[in-house]
């Protein structure tokens, strides 16, 4: 009974993983695509066309973490390393977003959200792998 119940501990991290990685999917191909206008800014001048270069580029890394997620769930227990490292670049960015918070005050609620799946959520799973793994 315990290693079933093992299977299926695994198998809901696994679905969890798959779908929680479609958040930085998601806001990654977003802001691809819609550049900084997602956000309300707006390219009037080199300035913002820079910021919004940067901005697509920075959406592009959050999509490219999103698939690397995904990339650890068909063997989720044997890809603790690349885990560990999403995990390390996402918690790093929470950091960045973090300072932010404390040098400009609190953002609008998608930014929170951002920060609690960054500094929290994300943290969390990756403990909940390391478990898996040392269990198989």
């Amino acid at each position: 009974m315990r290693g079933r119940g093992g299977l299926v501990g695994l198998r809901l991290l696994q679905v969890a993983i798959g779908v929680l990685a479609l958040v930085p999917i998601l806001a990654g191909l977003g802001g691809m695509i819609g550049g900084i206008g997602m956000t309300g800014g707006a390219v009037v001048d080199v300035a913002g066309r820079a910021t919004d270069s940067q901005f697509r580029y920075l959406s592009g890394l959050l999509f490219a973490i999103g698939i690397g997620f995904w990339s650890t769930v068909p063997d989720l227990p044997r890809r603790t390393t690349r885990f560990r490292l999403l995990t390390a670049l996402v918690v790093a960015g929470g950091l960045g977003r973090l300072l932010g918070v404390l040098q400009h005050g609190v953002p609008p609620g998608p930014m929170l959200f951002g920060l609690g799946m960054e500094l929290v959520v994300t943290p969390l799973l990756c403990l909940m792998q390391a478990l898996t793994s040392r269990r198989r």
